[in-house]
């Protein structure tokens, strides 16, 4: 029934975390009404509650249900659970702790396939060319130049978001090109460790991360106002880069001077004035993900800028849900992302809208793949 788990593969420091977010749960269940996996399933091992418990007793009692990796598996790191819980438990930390701690017990054909999806994603000259044949959309527009130069970013590439929607960062550099702000693009291989952390490759996750903000603070002691994040997920992760150290450690101080430069594009487009630019279409439904509300808790941003252009605010049933992308766990867990997926694209459609933006390339891949209108991210819209 239990496997034991010898030699916890965890360090003190993510220990130790465990532990105090595990003691702030007072087990109230407020988490089970806005999370995705137990309204589908209705099993409670699938709820943030009851995650908790596992990796409890994983830490405590060195063992756990082989049935436990599945139930975390399915976990979208959405985070829904930490907007609604009144306890401040930072579940999404936790879980990363726990898929660690529980990874040694995979079996060895489905560890090999999680590595190698990871390292396809992740491998800038092998995804380049894959990424080509499932290309969302071709860059646009011709490139604008500022007509003179009031501030320096650095706009976060993303891993996958060059080759499968390049005409994303093509159109901030526009608009912010407008703005007489002069973007440094970073490149495609210094990817935020997002992707590595959620499939409990956090050896691999430190070293992007440590990699990024040497670079990073270089870039910013050099004249860089700003890290700008296109991707939410990303921008959360890189935001969360100062949880992955001690205080003690020399990163953690460079990682939360990194996390305090960086910026979603909606945050530093809420600062500008944005006179100049305008919207290509206003008749549109926005899909908040769950990096943006949850994550970095900037819900209601990108649609307090669109409402400058005319845009109208549309009611969309359980906004609060997850699309079903979160990562890969639509390659993963592609039943429950699907019909997450389905779910969310009717309630996007209610409104009849000619188009759904969105804030990340996860969230704007996968819905597409399910719906027959347009899907694009919505700073697009602001580069005509």
């Amino acid at each position: 029934m239990y496997s034991e788990i010898k030699n916890i593969n965890v360090s003190e420091l993510k220990r130790d975390q465990a532990t105090q977010i595990i003691e702030s749960c007072v087990h109230c269940g407020f988490c089970l009404a806005t999370c995705p996996t137990y309204q589908l399933l209705g099993d409670e091992l699938d709820s943030p509650r009851g995650r908790i418990y596992l990796i409890k007793s994983a830490l405590e009692q060195n063992q756990f249900s082989l049935k436990s990796l599945s139930h975390m598996d399915r976990c979208l790191t959405c985070r829904s659970c930490e907007t609604t819980c009144p306890s401040g438990v930072e579940y999404g930390q936790l879980l990363e702790i726990g898929r660690d701690l529980m990874e040694s017990k995979r079996g060895k054909l489905q560890a090999l396939y999680r590595y190698v999806v990871r390292k396809t994603l992740l491998t800038p000259f092998i995804f380049r060319p894959l990424g080509y044949f499932y290309r969302h959309s071709k860059i646009s527009s011709k490139s604008v130049k500022p007509k003179k130069i009031d501030a320096k970013v650095l706009l976060i590439a993303g891993c996958v978001q060059p080759s499968l929607a390049p005409n994303i960062n093509h159109s901030i550099k526009n608009i912010l090109s407008k703005l007489n702000v002069e973007v440094l693009e970073t490149s495609q291989a210094q990817c935020c460790g997002a992707l590595d952390q959620h499939l409990a490759a956090s050896s691999d996750a430190m070293k992007k991360v440590k990699r990024n903000i040497d670079i990073w603070t270089q870039k910013l002691e050099s004249g860089f106002d700003s890290i700008i994040s296109s991707a939410s997920g990303c921008g959360v992760m890189v935001k969360d880069y100062p949880k992955l150290f001690k205080s003690s450690d020399p990163y953690f101080q460079k990682a939360l001077f990194v996390s305090s430069k960086t910026k979603d594009i909606a945050e530093f487009l809420a600062t500008k004035d944005l006179s100049a630019l305008h919207l290509s279409e206003i008749n549109v439904t926005y899909h908040e993900p769950c990096t943006m509300q949850h994550g970095q808790e900037l819900s209601g941003l990108v649609e307090s800028i669109l409402s400058q252009f005319g845009y109208i605010k549309k009611t969309v049933k359980d906004s609060h849900i997850c699309c079903g992308s979160a990562g890969a766990y639509s390659i993963f867990e592609s039943k429950i992302s699907n019909q997450l997926r389905n779910n969310k694209i009717e309630n996007l459609n209610a409104s009849q809208p000619n188009m759904i933006v969105t804030s990340n390339i996860g969230c704007l891949m996968h819905l597409q793949k399910g719906s027959s209108i347009p899907v694009k991210h919505w700073v697009e819209l602001l580069d005509v």
